[in-house]
């Protein structure tokens, strides 16, 4: 894989790690102590508009909010532009979920991270994550397929799009994302899951993770040099069904049944 798409890969989307760590710990899999700093790793979270606080807190102080809910009620959503599935009626979370392309809901609430970009004063670029909470009274979540079918769903979606993109002859023009759909086929992700997932959930997860930063490196390329508008058409055409059979793999591994 090249350079840059292997720099593509390396992030899976913020609300995977905070929805799939906090279920493990509301089902005893892990300590609360632990939960800040795998959730942020190397950034730095804070909790906005929790019950109880006046102002943004850090990362650990926001999270009790959860203490009460069973790990099948906290559940990932990753939701596009047409497709809101997971995500209750019109309102402040519905469109602030659709504007960061994922969430995590609960039966009364939902959580939705946005990243604060900041410069310091000698220059350096650095990034805050805000997990915003706002109410969704009485949400009940809609079918959700499991994690063999949504495999399935996957795998035969990523042999149509190779095809169809080997056709348009991808490779002249982006070589990165080429290279990055052919390393798929044996996929490599440092991505993995908590205690209590089976291993199928784990293996789609991994897969899956890599795939959706490849398809984010895809959405970069601005028609321009070897691609004209016709052929930057076909490519999207090419990869829709991709990115949507990749969003669910993510929503069905990340919101699997945990097992003690």
């Amino acid at each position: 894989m090249s350079p840059a798409a292997d720099a593509a890969t390396r992030t899976a989307r913020r609300s995977t790690r905070f929805v799939t760590w906090v279920r493990a710990w509301r089902a005893g899999l892990v300590p609360f102590d632990e939960l800040a700093d795998e959730i942020a790793a190397d950034e730095e979270h804070l909790v906005a508009d929790a019950p109880g606080t006046w102002t943004d807190v850090p990362l650990g102080q926001g999270l009790p909010i959860f203490a009460k809910l069973r790990p099948d009620e906290i559940r990932l959503v990753l939701p596009a532009p047409g497709d809101p599935r997971g995500l209750p009626g019109p309102g402040d979370l519905t469109g602030a979920a659709l504007l960061a392309g994922e969430a995590v809901m609960t039966p009364a609430f939902g959580v939705v991270p946005e990243v604060r970009r900041h410069t310091s004063g000698s220059g350096v670029e650095f990034e805050t994550v805000l997990w915003r909470v706002l109410p969704a009274p009485e949400h009940r979540p809609v079918f959700q397929m499991g994690a063999a079918e949504a495999e399935a769903q996957l795998t035969a979606a990523l042999g149509e799009a190779t095809a169809r993109l080997t056709k348009l002859d991808v490779a002249q023009w982006k070589p990165e994302l080429a290279g990055a759909l052919q390393a798929l086929r044996r996929p490599e992700s440092t991505e993995t899951l908590p205690p209590g997932f089976d291993p199928r959930s784990r293996r789609l997860f991994a897969r899956a993770s890599v795939l959706d930063q490849v398809l984010a490196l895809a959405g970069t390329n601005a028609p321009g040099g070897a691609v004209n508008g016709y052929e930057a058409q076909q490519r999207d055409e090419a990869l829709r069904p991709l990115t949507a059979a990749c969003r669910q793999a993510l929503v069905a591994a990340c919101n699997s049944p945990l097992h003690p």
